[in-house]
Protein backbone atom coordinates (compact mmCIF):
# COMPACT_ATOMS: atom_id res chain seq x y z
CA UNK A 1 0.00 0.00 0.00
CA UNK A 2 2.88 2.33 0.73
CA UNK A 3 4.34 1.75 -2.73
CA UNK A 4 1.02 2.13 -4.52
CA UNK A 5 0.04 5.34 -2.75
CA UNK A 6 3.53 6.81 -3.19
CA UNK A 7 3.34 6.05 -6.91
CA UNK A 8 -0.11 7.67 -7.03
CA UNK A 9 1.28 10.83 -5.39
CA UNK A 10 4.14 10.99 -7.86
CA UNK A 11 1.85 10.42 -10.85
CA UNK A 12 -0.56 13.07 -9.60
CA UNK A 13 2.28 15.59 -9.35
CA UNK A 14 3.29 14.81 -12.93
CA UNK A 15 -0.30 15.25 -14.06
CA UNK A 16 -0.45 18.67 -12.39
CA UNK A 17 2.76 19.57 -14.20
CA UNK A 18 1.34 18.42 -17.55
CA UNK A 19 -1.83 20.46 -16.89
CA UNK A 20 0.17 23.59 -16.06
CA UNK A 21 2.60 23.28 -18.97
CA UNK A 22 0.40 25.00 -21.62
CA UNK A 23 -0.41 27.84 -19.20
CA UNK A 24 3.23 28.40 -18.23
CA UNK A 25 4.43 28.47 -21.82
CA UNK A 26 2.05 31.42 -22.49
CA UNK A 27 2.48 33.23 -19.18
CA UNK A 28 4.72 36.24 -18.76
CA UNK A 29 7.21 36.30 -15.93
CA UNK A 30 5.43 38.80 -13.71
CA UNK A 31 1.95 37.21 -13.76
CA UNK A 32 2.26 35.73 -10.26
CA UNK A 33 -1.31 36.54 -9.16
CA UNK A 34 -2.80 34.66 -12.09
CA UNK A 35 -0.50 31.73 -11.45
CA UNK A 36 -1.54 31.62 -7.77
CA UNK A 37 -5.15 31.23 -8.90
CA UNK A 38 -4.13 28.55 -11.40
CA UNK A 39 -2.24 26.57 -8.73
CA UNK A 40 -5.20 26.81 -6.35
CA UNK A 41 -7.20 24.56 -8.67
CA UNK A 42 -5.03 21.58 -7.69
CA UNK A 43 -4.61 22.06 -3.93
CA UNK A 44 -8.07 21.14 -2.67
CA UNK A 45 -6.74 17.94 -0.99
CA UNK A 46 -4.04 19.70 1.04
CA UNK A 47 -1.30 19.56 -1.58
CA UNK A 48 1.20 22.42 -1.38
CA UNK A 49 2.38 23.70 -4.79
CA UNK A 50 5.28 26.06 -5.40
CA UNK A 51 6.28 27.42 -8.77
CA UNK A 52 9.78 28.74 -9.52
CA UNK A 53 11.41 29.96 -12.70
CA UNK A 54 14.97 29.82 -13.96
CA UNK A 55 15.13 32.48 -16.70
CA UNK A 56 16.76 31.75 -20.02
CA UNK A 57 20.52 32.42 -19.86
CA UNK A 58 21.88 35.39 -21.75
CA UNK A 59 24.40 34.86 -24.60
CA UNK A 60 27.77 33.86 -23.15
CA UNK A 61 26.21 32.87 -19.81
CA UNK A 62 25.88 29.26 -18.61
CA UNK A 63 22.35 28.13 -17.88
CA UNK A 64 23.38 26.57 -14.55
CA UNK A 65 24.73 29.91 -13.31
CA UNK A 66 21.29 31.52 -13.46
CA UNK A 67 19.32 31.29 -10.21
CA UNK A 68 15.65 30.55 -9.57
CA UNK A 69 12.90 33.04 -8.81
CA UNK A 70 10.00 32.23 -6.51
CA UNK A 71 6.96 33.08 -8.67
CA UNK A 72 3.80 31.60 -7.16
CA UNK A 73 2.47 29.18 -4.58
CA UNK A 74 -0.72 27.67 -3.33
CA UNK A 75 -1.66 28.25 -0.61
CA UNK A 76 -0.46 31.75 -1.32
CA UNK A 77 2.21 33.31 0.92
CA UNK A 78 2.97 36.92 1.72
CA UNK A 79 6.03 38.68 0.24
CA UNK A 80 7.76 38.70 3.64
CA UNK A 81 7.42 34.92 3.86
CA UNK A 82 9.27 34.25 0.60
CA UNK A 83 12.78 34.51 2.02
CA UNK A 84 12.13 32.03 4.89
CA UNK A 85 10.47 29.69 2.42
CA UNK A 86 13.52 29.75 0.14
CA UNK A 87 15.81 29.12 3.10
CA UNK A 88 13.71 26.10 4.02
CA UNK A 89 13.89 24.79 0.45
CA UNK A 90 17.66 25.28 0.44
CA UNK A 91 17.99 23.56 3.82
CA UNK A 92 16.05 20.56 2.57
CA UNK A 93 18.22 20.32 -0.54
CA UNK A 94 15.33 21.07 -2.85
CA UNK A 95 16.92 24.15 -4.50
CA UNK A 96 19.96 22.12 -5.47
CA UNK A 97 17.73 19.53 -7.12
CA UNK A 98 15.92 22.23 -9.14
CA UNK A 99 18.93 22.94 -11.34
CA UNK A 100 19.58 19.25 -11.94
CA UNK A 101 15.94 18.70 -12.88
CA UNK A 102 16.05 21.54 -15.44
CA UNK A 103 19.38 20.44 -16.83
CA UNK A 104 18.38 16.80 -17.36
CA UNK A 105 14.65 17.44 -17.76
CA UNK A 106 13.82 14.61 -15.32
CA UNK A 107 11.41 14.48 -12.42
CA UNK A 108 12.65 13.87 -8.90
CA UNK A 109 11.24 13.11 -5.45
CA UNK A 110 12.49 14.12 -2.02
CA UNK A 111 11.31 12.79 1.33
CA UNK A 112 11.96 14.74 4.47
CA UNK A 113 10.51 15.03 7.94
CA UNK A 114 9.19 18.14 9.60
CA UNK A 115 11.22 19.61 12.47
CA UNK A 116 8.92 18.02 15.05
CA UNK A 117 9.89 14.62 13.62
CA UNK A 118 6.32 13.36 13.36
CA UNK A 119 5.10 14.05 9.81
CA UNK A 120 6.91 12.92 6.69
CA UNK A 121 6.62 15.06 3.57
CA UNK A 122 7.01 13.90 -0.02
CA UNK A 123 8.04 16.58 -2.49
CA UNK A 124 7.95 15.94 -6.23
CA UNK A 125 10.01 18.14 -8.58
CA UNK A 126 8.52 18.54 -12.06
CA UNK A 127 10.53 20.59 -14.69
CA UNK A 128 8.54 22.36 -17.42
CA UNK A 129 10.49 23.89 -20.36
CA UNK A 130 9.25 27.18 -21.85
CA UNK A 131 10.55 29.98 -24.07
CA UNK A 132 11.27 32.27 -21.17
CA UNK A 133 13.19 29.64 -19.19
CA UNK A 134 12.71 26.50 -17.12
CA UNK A 135 9.73 26.36 -14.81
CA UNK A 136 9.93 24.02 -11.85
CA UNK A 137 6.82 22.87 -10.01
CA UNK A 138 7.30 21.44 -6.51
CA UNK A 139 4.39 19.43 -5.20
CA UNK A 140 4.52 18.63 -1.50
CA UNK A 141 2.18 16.14 0.20
CA UNK A 142 1.73 15.15 3.80
CA UNK A 143 2.01 11.43 3.27
CA UNK A 144 0.14 10.38 6.40
CA UNK A 145 -2.94 12.34 5.32
CA UNK A 146 -2.96 11.61 1.60
CA UNK A 147 -5.77 9.13 0.87
CA UNK A 148 -6.03 8.61 4.65
CA UNK A 149 -3.10 6.16 4.67
CA UNK A 150 -0.34 5.58 7.19
CA UNK A 151 2.49 6.33 4.78
CA UNK A 152 5.26 8.27 6.41
CA UNK A 153 4.51 7.08 9.93
CA UNK A 154 6.38 4.31 11.74
CA UNK A 155 4.72 0.93 11.68
CA UNK A 156 3.79 1.03 15.38
CA UNK A 157 2.08 4.42 14.97
CA UNK A 158 -0.49 3.21 12.44
CA UNK A 159 -4.05 3.01 13.68
CA UNK A 160 -4.63 -0.59 12.62
CA UNK A 161 -1.47 -1.80 14.34
CA UNK A 162 -2.26 0.11 17.51
CA UNK A 163 -5.79 -1.30 17.64
CA UNK A 164 -4.40 -4.79 17.09
CA UNK A 165 -1.76 -4.20 19.76
CA UNK A 166 -4.42 -3.07 22.23
CA UNK A 167 -6.50 -6.16 21.44
CA UNK A 168 -3.50 -8.45 21.90
CA UNK A 169 -2.55 -6.67 25.10
CA UNK A 170 -6.06 -7.03 26.50
CA UNK A 171 -6.12 -10.70 25.53
CA UNK A 172 -2.68 -11.21 27.08
CA UNK A 173 -3.80 -9.52 30.30
CA UNK A 174 -6.96 -11.63 30.39
CA UNK A 175 -4.93 -14.78 29.73
CA UNK A 176 -2.47 -13.89 32.50
CA UNK A 177 -5.30 -13.11 34.90
CA UNK A 178 -7.01 -16.39 34.04
CA UNK A 179 -3.75 -18.31 34.45
CA UNK A 180 -3.02 -16.61 37.77
CA UNK A 181 -6.57 -17.27 38.96
CA UNK A 182 -6.33 -20.93 38.02
CA UNK A 183 -2.88 -21.20 39.60
CA UNK A 184 -4.08 -19.61 42.84
CA UNK A 185 -7.12 -21.87 42.92
CA UNK A 186 -5.03 -24.98 42.33
CA UNK A 187 -2.56 -23.85 44.95
CA UNK A 188 -5.45 -23.27 47.38
CA UNK A 189 -6.76 -26.75 46.59
CA UNK A 190 -3.28 -28.18 47.14
CA UNK A 191 -3.06 -26.48 50.54
CA UNK A 192 -6.49 -27.80 51.47
CA UNK A 193 -5.46 -31.31 50.41
CA UNK A 194 -2.31 -31.07 52.53
CA UNK A 195 -4.29 -29.90 55.54
CA UNK A 196 -6.79 -32.71 55.08
CA UNK A 197 -3.91 -35.16 54.83
CA UNK A 198 -2.56 -33.79 58.10
CA UNK A 199 -5.96 -33.96 59.78
CA UNK A 200 -6.04 -30.24 60.59
CA UNK A 201 -9.39 -29.30 59.01
CA UNK A 202 -12.85 -30.79 58.97
CA UNK A 203 -15.39 -31.74 56.33
CA UNK A 204 -16.35 -29.70 53.24
CA UNK A 205 -12.98 -27.90 53.32
CA UNK A 206 -12.69 -27.58 49.55
CA UNK A 207 -16.10 -25.89 49.24
CA UNK A 208 -15.37 -23.53 52.14
CA UNK A 209 -11.97 -22.47 50.79
CA UNK A 210 -12.98 -22.14 47.12
CA UNK A 211 -13.43 -18.57 45.80
CA UNK A 212 -13.80 -19.30 42.07
CA UNK A 213 -17.43 -19.96 41.05
CA UNK A 214 -16.35 -22.03 38.05
CA UNK A 215 -14.60 -24.49 40.37
CA UNK A 216 -17.52 -24.90 42.76
CA UNK A 217 -18.57 -28.24 41.26
CA UNK A 218 -14.97 -29.47 41.40
CA UNK A 219 -14.74 -28.46 45.08
CA UNK A 220 -17.98 -30.30 45.86
CA UNK A 221 -16.67 -33.37 44.05
CA UNK A 222 -13.46 -33.32 46.10
CA UNK A 223 -15.40 -32.92 49.35
CA UNK A 224 -17.63 -35.86 48.44
CA UNK A 225 -14.55 -37.95 47.64
CA UNK A 226 -12.99 -37.09 51.03
CA UNK A 227 -16.19 -37.98 52.87
CA UNK A 228 -16.51 -41.25 50.95
CA UNK A 229 -12.93 -42.17 51.83
CA UNK A 230 -13.55 -41.41 55.51
CA UNK A 231 -16.70 -43.52 55.53
CA UNK A 232 -14.85 -46.30 53.74
CA UNK A 233 -12.07 -46.18 56.32
CA UNK A 234 -14.57 -46.39 59.17
CA UNK A 235 -16.36 -49.30 57.49
CA UNK A 236 -13.06 -51.16 57.05
CA UNK A 237 -12.21 -50.73 60.73
CA UNK A 238 -15.67 -51.77 61.82
CA UNK A 239 -15.63 -54.76 59.48
CA UNK A 240 -12.18 -55.81 60.75
CA UNK A 241 -13.36 -55.63 64.34
CA UNK A 242 -16.58 -57.53 63.63
CA UNK A 243 -14.81 -60.25 61.63
CA UNK A 244 -12.11 -60.70 64.26
CA UNK A 245 -14.71 -60.96 67.00
CA UNK A 246 -16.76 -63.43 64.93
CA UNK A 247 -13.74 -65.70 64.41
CA UNK A 248 -12.16 -65.37 67.86
CA UNK A 249 -15.37 -66.35 69.67
CA UNK A 250 -15.66 -69.86 68.17
CA UNK A 251 -11.89 -70.33 68.38
CA UNK A 252 -12.01 -69.52 72.10
CA UNK A 253 -14.97 -71.85 72.50
CA UNK A 254 -13.06 -74.67 70.79
CA UNK A 255 -9.98 -74.07 72.93
CA UNK A 256 -12.02 -74.08 76.15
CA UNK A 257 -13.88 -77.21 75.04
CA UNK A 258 -10.60 -79.03 74.45
CA UNK A 259 -9.50 -78.64 78.07
CA UNK A 260 -11.72 -81.46 79.50
CA UNK A 261 -10.93 -83.63 76.50
CA UNK A 262 -7.23 -83.12 77.09
CA UNK A 263 -7.62 -84.11 80.76
CA UNK A 264 -9.66 -87.16 79.83
CA UNK A 265 -7.12 -88.54 77.36
CA UNK A 266 -4.59 -90.76 79.01
CA UNK A 267 -0.89 -90.26 78.56
CA UNK A 268 -0.56 -93.68 76.94
CA UNK A 269 -2.93 -92.80 74.08
CA UNK A 270 -0.33 -91.25 71.75
CA UNK A 271 -2.70 -91.06 68.81
CA UNK A 272 -5.20 -88.97 70.74
CA UNK A 273 -2.43 -86.79 72.11
CA UNK A 274 -1.13 -86.23 68.59
CA UNK A 275 -4.61 -85.28 67.41
CA UNK A 276 -4.90 -82.73 70.22
CA UNK A 277 -1.53 -81.21 69.31
CA UNK A 278 -2.65 -80.86 65.70
CA UNK A 279 -5.86 -79.19 66.82
CA UNK A 280 -3.95 -76.81 69.09
CA UNK A 281 -1.49 -75.98 66.30
CA UNK A 282 -4.27 -75.37 63.80
CA UNK A 283 -6.18 -73.17 66.25
CA UNK A 284 -3.04 -71.17 66.97
CA UNK A 285 -2.42 -70.73 63.26
CA UNK A 286 -6.04 -69.77 62.67
CA UNK A 287 -5.90 -67.26 65.50
CA UNK A 288 -2.70 -65.80 64.04
CA UNK A 289 -4.38 -65.43 60.67
CA UNK A 290 -7.34 -63.66 62.28
CA UNK A 291 -5.04 -61.27 64.12
CA UNK A 292 -3.02 -60.66 60.92
CA UNK A 293 -6.19 -60.02 58.93
CA UNK A 294 -7.44 -57.55 61.52
CA UNK A 295 -4.11 -55.79 61.57
CA UNK A 296 -4.09 -55.73 57.77
CA UNK A 297 -7.55 -54.15 57.62
CA UNK A 298 -6.67 -51.56 60.24
CA UNK A 299 -3.53 -50.73 58.35
CA UNK A 300 -5.59 -50.31 55.16
CA UNK A 301 -7.87 -47.89 57.01
CA UNK A 302 -4.81 -45.98 58.22
CA UNK A 303 -3.60 -45.62 54.64
CA UNK A 304 -6.89 -43.95 53.76
CA UNK A 305 -7.56 -41.75 56.77
CA UNK A 306 -4.53 -41.50 59.02
CA UNK A 307 -3.05 -37.97 58.92
CA UNK A 308 0.38 -37.43 57.38
CA UNK A 309 2.24 -35.20 59.79
CA UNK A 310 5.91 -34.39 60.36
CA UNK A 311 7.22 -37.40 62.27
CA UNK A 312 10.59 -37.93 63.92
CA UNK A 313 11.74 -41.20 62.35
CA UNK A 314 14.73 -41.41 64.68
CA UNK A 315 12.39 -41.55 67.65
CA UNK A 316 10.09 -44.11 65.99
CA UNK A 317 13.04 -46.41 65.21
CA UNK A 318 14.32 -46.09 68.78
CA UNK A 319 10.94 -47.01 70.27
CA UNK A 320 10.52 -49.95 67.88
CA UNK A 321 13.90 -51.45 68.82
CA UNK A 322 13.05 -51.16 72.52
CA UNK A 323 9.95 -53.28 71.95
CA UNK A 324 12.08 -56.01 70.34
CA UNK A 325 14.79 -55.88 73.00
CA UNK A 326 13.47 -58.86 74.99
CA UNK A 327 12.87 -60.99 71.89
CA UNK A 328 16.40 -60.33 70.65
CA UNK A 329 17.88 -61.01 74.06
CA UNK A 330 16.01 -64.32 74.29
CA UNK A 331 17.48 -65.38 70.95
CA UNK A 332 20.96 -64.03 71.76
CA UNK A 333 20.77 -61.50 68.90
CA UNK A 334 22.85 -58.34 69.12
CA UNK A 335 21.44 -55.04 67.80
CA UNK A 336 23.58 -52.19 66.50
CA UNK A 337 21.96 -48.80 65.83
CA UNK A 338 23.52 -46.10 63.69
CA UNK A 339 20.92 -43.36 63.61
CA UNK A 340 21.22 -39.74 62.51
CA UNK A 341 19.61 -37.31 64.92
CA UNK A 342 16.27 -35.65 64.18
CA UNK A 343 15.38 -37.33 60.91
CA UNK A 344 11.91 -36.08 59.96
CA UNK A 345 9.49 -37.51 57.41
CA UNK A 346 5.88 -36.77 56.45
CA UNK A 347 3.90 -39.82 57.54
CA UNK A 348 1.47 -41.33 59.99
CA UNK A 349 3.07 -42.66 63.13
CA UNK A 350 1.04 -45.87 63.06
CA UNK A 351 2.05 -46.58 59.46
CA UNK A 352 5.75 -46.30 60.31
CA UNK A 353 5.35 -48.44 63.42
CA UNK A 354 3.83 -51.24 61.34
CA UNK A 355 6.68 -50.96 58.83
CA UNK A 356 9.37 -51.15 61.50
CA UNK A 357 7.59 -53.93 63.36
CA UNK A 358 7.39 -56.13 60.25
CA UNK A 359 10.95 -55.41 59.13
CA UNK A 360 12.42 -56.10 62.57
CA UNK A 361 10.25 -59.18 63.01
CA UNK A 362 11.45 -60.51 59.67
CA UNK A 363 15.11 -59.83 60.51
CA UNK A 364 14.78 -61.35 64.02
CA UNK A 365 13.01 -64.51 62.86
CA UNK A 366 15.70 -65.27 60.25
CA UNK A 367 18.75 -64.31 62.35
CA UNK A 368 20.67 -67.20 63.93
CA UNK A 369 21.50 -67.28 67.63
CA UNK A 370 24.48 -65.05 68.27
CA UNK A 371 23.78 -63.07 65.11
CA UNK A 372 23.76 -59.30 64.67
CA UNK A 373 21.15 -56.91 63.27
CA UNK A 374 22.33 -53.48 62.14
CA UNK A 375 19.96 -50.52 61.78
CA UNK A 376 21.34 -47.56 59.81
CA UNK A 377 19.33 -44.34 59.46
CA UNK A 378 20.77 -41.55 57.31
CA UNK A 379 19.34 -38.43 55.71
CA UNK A 380 20.34 -36.62 52.55
CA UNK A 381 19.26 -33.40 50.90
CA UNK A 382 15.84 -34.72 49.83
CA UNK A 383 15.66 -38.33 50.97
CA UNK A 384 15.87 -40.40 54.14
CA UNK A 385 17.13 -43.99 54.08
CA UNK A 386 16.67 -46.70 56.71
CA UNK A 387 18.55 -49.94 56.13
CA UNK A 388 18.16 -53.14 58.17
CA UNK A 389 20.93 -55.76 57.79
CA UNK A 390 20.70 -59.25 59.25
CA UNK A 391 22.93 -62.34 59.19
CA UNK A 392 20.26 -64.81 58.18
CA UNK A 393 20.33 -67.22 55.25
CA UNK A 394 19.28 -64.56 52.73
CA UNK A 395 16.94 -65.15 49.81
CA UNK A 396 17.62 -67.19 46.67
CA UNK A 397 18.34 -64.89 43.77
CA UNK A 398 15.37 -66.20 41.78
CA UNK A 399 12.98 -65.34 44.63
CA UNK A 400 14.34 -62.06 45.97
CA UNK A 401 12.02 -60.02 43.74
CA UNK A 402 9.01 -61.82 45.23
CA UNK A 403 9.55 -61.26 48.93
CA UNK A 404 7.33 -58.15 48.87
CA UNK A 405 4.48 -60.04 47.19
CA UNK A 406 1.30 -60.83 49.05
CA UNK A 407 1.26 -64.22 50.87
CA UNK A 408 4.84 -65.02 49.83
CA UNK A 409 6.93 -66.67 52.53
CA UNK A 410 10.36 -68.29 52.44
CA UNK A 411 10.34 -69.55 56.01
CA UNK A 412 11.50 -73.19 56.34
CA UNK A 413 9.21 -75.92 57.68
CA UNK A 414 9.44 -76.99 61.27
CA UNK A 415 11.02 -80.25 62.33
CA UNK A 416 7.60 -81.94 62.33
CA UNK A 417 7.11 -80.95 58.70
CA UNK A 418 4.52 -78.24 59.24
CA UNK A 419 5.04 -74.70 58.11
CA UNK A 420 5.67 -72.07 60.72
CA UNK A 421 2.59 -69.95 61.44
CA UNK A 422 3.01 -66.89 59.22
CA UNK A 423 0.56 -64.91 57.04
CA UNK A 424 3.00 -63.78 54.37
CA UNK A 425 1.68 -60.21 54.61
CA UNK A 426 4.42 -58.52 56.63
CA UNK A 427 6.79 -57.36 53.91
CA UNK A 428 3.87 -56.79 51.54
CA UNK A 429 2.43 -54.28 54.03
CA UNK A 430 5.88 -52.71 54.35
CA UNK A 431 6.04 -52.02 50.62
CA UNK A 432 2.44 -50.83 50.46
CA UNK A 433 2.88 -48.36 53.34
CA UNK A 434 6.20 -47.02 52.07
CA UNK A 435 4.92 -46.53 48.52
CA UNK A 436 1.79 -44.82 49.88
CA UNK A 437 4.12 -42.31 51.59
CA UNK A 438 5.94 -41.63 48.32
CA UNK A 439 8.96 -43.83 49.11
CA UNK A 440 10.57 -47.03 47.89
CA UNK A 441 11.72 -50.30 49.47
CA UNK A 442 14.15 -52.84 48.10
CA UNK A 443 15.89 -56.02 49.28
CA UNK A 444 19.36 -57.30 48.43
CA UNK A 445 21.51 -60.18 49.57
CA UNK A 446 24.56 -59.10 51.53
CA UNK A 447 27.95 -60.13 50.26
CA UNK A 448 28.94 -61.67 53.61
CA UNK A 449 25.60 -63.42 54.02
CA UNK A 450 22.22 -62.22 55.19
CA UNK A 451 19.59 -59.87 53.82
CA UNK A 452 19.55 -56.07 53.61
CA UNK A 453 16.23 -54.21 53.37
CA UNK A 454 16.51 -50.52 52.44
CA UNK A 455 13.60 -48.11 52.95
CA UNK A 456 13.76 -44.70 51.25
CA UNK A 457 11.32 -41.90 52.16
CA UNK A 458 11.03 -38.24 51.18
CA UNK A 459 12.54 -35.93 53.73
CA UNK A 460 10.26 -33.48 55.53
CA UNK A 461 11.80 -29.98 55.81
CA UNK A 462 8.92 -28.14 57.51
Amino acid sequence: MRDLVTRAIQDRSKLIGYALAPVLRKTETGASAALNEELAKYTSDGTVLKLMLQPQAQPGQEQGAVGFYFVASSPAIRPDEVAPELEELAHRGILKRLGEACMWETSDEIRYTQPNGKVELLTSIIPIKAKNGCWVLTSTHTTSEFLNTSIGRPYWETRAVRVAAIIYLVLAVLAVLAAVSIWLSLRRFRDVANEIGQGRIGDYAFTQRNVVPELASVARGFDKLVLDLKRLSQQIRQSAEDNAHSFKTPIAAIQSSLSPVRRAVSQEDQRARRALEIIDSSLARLLGLVVAAQRFDNNTADLIEAPRVPTNLTQIVGEATLNFREIMAANDIRLIRRLDDDVWVQAGKGMLEIVLQNVLENATSFSPRGGTIVLTLTQGHRWVELQVDDEGPGIPDDKIERIFERYFSSRPNRIDGERQPHSGLGLWMVRRNIEALGGQVRATNRIGGGLAIAIVLPRNDE
